[in-house]
């Protein structure tokens, strides 16, 4: 096992294709998303304006798996749960506009603060500060075990896209729909060792610069400068405000982002190990999994982040299927951009 996650220190296109095909994000290519389907009114995206509530109905604690889950929840107790999932570096502020709106449309909504994330803790010192995508999917399901949701509808952006895709792929009896910003993103160590285009590499500028010990001190030492950055080129026309960056980047003070977040990228690149028990998990993900389960994916027009062309992950998604491209300048976090496009999606994959 690698000491960085040691805690006492803190068939697409076949297999060849594939491997060109993909980027450290996922089925990433080298274009990013383009109008090949239809596309959502930019305006109906910014009905409730992003930043414009700022805390949540109720946070709450659970203990789930390897992790004390600390977790946003609003909506009627009984109602059909929604589990929303966020990404690096953001956090379950993404969502603070999302929440109310399908609470007032009768669902549950459940936003778990990701491992590394805000007021969520490891158990135990002895356990590994991994940031594979396996145990991050472990994560999500341990925490529908610790709240009795058999099943629930799971939406996410960048890391949570990934994870509920996953979720979606190997456990679709848990999954009662599926929305994910920027389509199919499972990954696999080995399609990572790929290389691409000098373009498509340089967008990944900070997961090389993980990989050294100079980047993870300086990630350590520039936290809240570091994720301001990645707001802004990923989301290169959304205005947000200092104190909108200010309650997510909070988020990051957690005494294990560091090594979660440096693992996980390393990981991608099989730099460092992950845990053996994550390994069958591992192969079915490399090995890409359609998805069965009623889909609705997202792309915002002014994504500054690597993300894939929507037709390069279509054909991965075989059930009720619909691919939406929000217009009026939505970056990379697009839940919080577009709130009300991104509720609009999940009520909508529910009724497919």
């Amino acid at each position: 096992m690698s000491d960085l996650i040691n805690p006492k220190r803190r068939s697409f296109l076949g297999a060849t294709a594939l491997g060109l095909a993909m980027a450290p994000f996922g089925f990433a290519t080298l274009a990013r998303a383009e109008s090949n389907g239809p596309a959502a009114d930019g305006a109906a995206g910014k009905q409730v304006p992003s930043g414009g509530r700022t805390s949540f109905k109720s946070i709450k604690h659970v203990k789930a798996g390897v992790l004390d889950v600390a977790y946003a929840e609003d909506g009627p107790a009984h109602g059909t749960p929604v589990l929303l999932l966020h990404g690096w570096p953001y956090d379950i502020y993404s969502f603070v506009d999302v929440a109310p709106v399908l609470a007032a449309a009768g669902y549950r909504v459940i936003i778990p603060w990701l491992r590394g994330y805000g007021e969520t803790r490891f158990l135990s010192a002895d356990t590994p500060r991994n940031g594979q995508q396996a145990a991050l999917a472990q994560d999500a399901i341990d925490l529908l075990d610790a709240l009795k949701i058999d099943k629930a509808i799971v939406a996410g952006f960048d890391w949570g896209a990934r994870t509920a895709d996953i979720l979606a792929a190997l456990w679709p009896e848990r999954c009662k729909a599926l929305v994910s910003v920027s389509g199919y993103l499972i990954g696999s160590q080995e399609a990572n060792h790929a290389p691409l285009p000098p373009k498509a590499e340089q967008q990944w500028w900070y997961q090389y610069y993980f990989t050294t010990a100079r980047g993870e001190a300086g990630y350590a030492k520039y936290t809240h400068d570091f994720a301001r950055l990645i707001w802004e080129t990923a989301s290169p026309k959304w205005g947000f405000d200092d104190a909108t960056f200010a309650r997510s980047a909070a988020a990051l003070d957690n005494p294990d982002q560091v090594a979660v977040a440096i693992h996980n990228y390393r990981w991608r690149l099989g730099l460092v190990e992950g845990e053996s028990r994550f390994d069958a998990l591992e192969k079915k993900l490399a090995a890409f999994p359609t998805i069965g389960v009623p889909t609705i994916t997202m792309e915002g027009d002014a994504n500054g982040a690597p993300h894939p062309d929507a037709s390069a992950y279509a054909k991965k998604f075989t059930g009720k299927y619909e691919y939406r491209l929000i217009t009026g300048g939505i970056g990379h976090n697009l839940p919080q951009e577009a709130p009300q496009a991104f509720a609009k999606a999940v009520i909508d994959v529910d009724h497919f």
